[in-house]
């Protein structure tokens, strides 16, 4: 008897139907493999969730005809940027559109009038390079700056290490032109008054559900949004009375704002028109020593009336692994004054190098009347002062080079609350991990009341259950100090 050859059916996934028509219709990488998606079903969160399929589009008509046909077969859409969330906002069941390879150029500056439109995928660092020559910066400067894109930041509202000074996203857009569910383009400003002739039917309906939902809802946004700078979580339905001390910068409501921290859950940003800043001609860095991290908290109330441009927190932990690498170690040691518990780094700009001097004066006064005398290095070379502020910068990767099981773990990653209450918070917030047999890694942006602070969790092991209570206590305390659950990652 003769073997008869056995044939084998290949198991291959038959082509979703949006695949098929993309790949028809749009002038883009259509990107539907296991590979592909598995890349974009992470971000820097610790969500994980498949996306339906990605385009990565080559012209912004491209983007609009990928949202129409998703539209029609009735799939979600994720706009894209960077992927640096640490909410899981650029994750999601959906078909996720990276704007950042192609959607990603300057269309236009006017130095004069401090204004700059760009795409979605323009990155923060690219764009600054591109704006030196004309001595402005676009001033919301995150610490993922390198990867981070301008639509990514707005969707998000973004903040940064200086927003103290210069605002968040929210208070640097000044309009965006946009892409509705209908596929319809609108241009979202300020609301001058007498100046909705020649609106679209569609937007003067939009204009009007949302004064009717705020004028409704008038007394809810007054009890329930705090007067905070650094309030990133859900809409800003606060545009036309804004709680936040900045005032959104703005003399008249601007309904771009938004759209500003909507996360990609109201439309598509085509471009976005910037408010520039003029660069600082000069800086001056005040490191202050704390012998406990509770009083490097409390001293941050008073630092801020001397008017920095930013004040932030290394805690211990963050200390010792930068000086275990070779490449930090002489910088954060040029910092240091014998073995503080936290340090704070307080900058200050100006145009006359004598007042940036007067200014450091003046903050070593202020932590000798605090009962800190000679706790302060001075760094008034600008060398120095990168130096430093690179090893800031590179404190989350500092902090993921822990050795051991339990790793810092983003989930409480970046509550806020009242600059008279931060240092209460923070030791109560200790407490609680005491309890839960853990401690915390602690950094970033005392100056507006924002820390990042991660719990040291074995997630193999006991780590979510801890999770669990640590987040329940938390946003307890939060609450109590009538600050937000999330002051910089939506």
């Amino acid at each position: 008897m003769i073997a008869q050859p056995i044939h084998f059916t290949p198991n291959v996934k038959a082509a979703h139907p949006l695949e098929e028509k993309l790949k028809r219709e749009v002038d883009g990488e259509i990107l539907f493999d296991s590979a592909s998606r598995g890349r974009y079903s992470t971000d820097a969160s610790i969500y994980q969730i498949m996306p339906v399929g990605v385009v990565v589009p080559r012209t912004m008509d491209a983007a609009i005809t990928a949202m129409q046909i998703a539209a029609e077969q009735g799939v979600a859409i994720l706009p894209r940027g960077g992927g640096t969330s640490q909410c899981g906002q650029t994750v999601g069941a959906a078909l996720v559109i990276d704007n950042s390879k192609y959607l990603n150029q300057l269309l236009e500056v006017d130095a004069d009038n401090r204004r700059a439109v760009v795409q979605p995928g323009m990155v923060l660092d690219r764009l600054n390079a591109k704006l030196k020559a004309t001595g402005l910066w676009f001033a919301v400067d995150v610490s993922t700056s390198a990867q981070a894109t301008i639509g990514g930041m707005a969707g998000n509202n973004s903040c940064g290490s200086r927003s103290i000074e210069y605002g968040n996203m929210v208070h640097n857009v000044a309009g965006i032109e946009a892409v509705l569910a209908d596929g319809s383009v609108e241009k979202f400003g300020e609301l001058q008054p007498g100046k909705e002739q020649g609106r679209s039917q569609r937007y003067c309906d939009i204009l009007a559900g949302i004064r009717t939902i705020c004028e409704r809802e008038k007394d809810e946004i007054a009890a329930r949004f705090p007067p905070l700078l650094r309030r990133v979580a859900g809409y800003n339905l606060d545009i036309f009375a804004p709680r936040d001390p900045l005032n959104y910068n703005s003399p008249v409501p601007n309904l771009a704002h938004l759209l500003v921290g909507s996360e990609g859950t109201l439309a598509y940003f085509k471009s976005l028109e910037l408010k520039l800043s003029p660069l600082p001609k000069l800086k001056a860095l005040g490191v202050v020593n704390s012998p406990t991290f509770y009083q490097a908290m409390d001293l941050t109330q008073h630092i801020v009336k001397l008017k920095p441009t930013a004040v932030e927190l290394v805690d211990r932990t963050m200390i010792d692994l930068a000086r275990n690498n070779p490449a930090f170690r002489p910088v954060i040691d040029a910092a240091l004054i014998g073995e503080p518990e936290a340090i704070l780094l307080v900058e200050f700009s100006g145009e006359e190098q004598s007042t940036l001097l007067k200014k450091l004066e003046d903050l070593s006064a202020l932590m000798g009347d605090l009962g800190l005398p000679q706790s302060v290095v001075n760094m008034d070379h600008a060398g120095a002062q990168k130096a430093l502020w690179d090893v800031r910068k590179a404190g989350l990767n500092i902090m993921m080079s822990m050795k051991g099981d339990g790793k810092p773990v983003s989930f409480i990653e970046d509550c806020c609350v009242p600059l008279e209450h931060l240092a209460e918070y923070t030791r109560r917030l200790t407490e609680v991990f005491d309890k839960n047999g853990t401690r915390g890694t602690w950094y970033a942006h005392a100056s507006v009341g924002t820390l990042h602070v991660r719990p040291i969790l074995d997630m193999r092991r006991d780590g979510a259950t801890k999770m669990r209570a640590i987040a329940e206590e938390a946003a307890q305390l939060v609450r109590e100090y009538k600050g937000v659950y999330s002051g910089e990652h939506g």
